[in-house]
């Protein structure tokens, strides 16, 4: 693991002091990693929302569609 030095202002110091307190966090290492994991994912999730918006049709995404999808769900999770 590597170490990263970040300076920050003595009001945001408290806040992070304060949310490693109330939520349980180790550390605040801890706090921020948590932090960035969540923008990292947050970043990912808006990639595949662009590229889903920006791919063509495939078809109707109307009710046997989502019938469709729950069912492979459901079987995936049986085998």
């Amino acid at each position: 693991m590597t170490t990263m030095n970040v300076s920050l202002p003595d009001a945001l110091k408290t806040f992070v002091d304060d949310q490693v307190a109330q939520h349980g966090y180790g550390t605040s290492s801890a706090y921020i990693q948590e932090l960035i994991r969540k923008d990292r994912d947050r970043l990912a999730l808006r990639r595949l929302l662009l590229d889903g918006a920006a791919s063509p049709l495939a078809g109707p995404a109307d009710a046997a569609y989502f019938d469709t999808l729950r069912r492979g769900i459901r079987d995936s999770r049986r085998t």
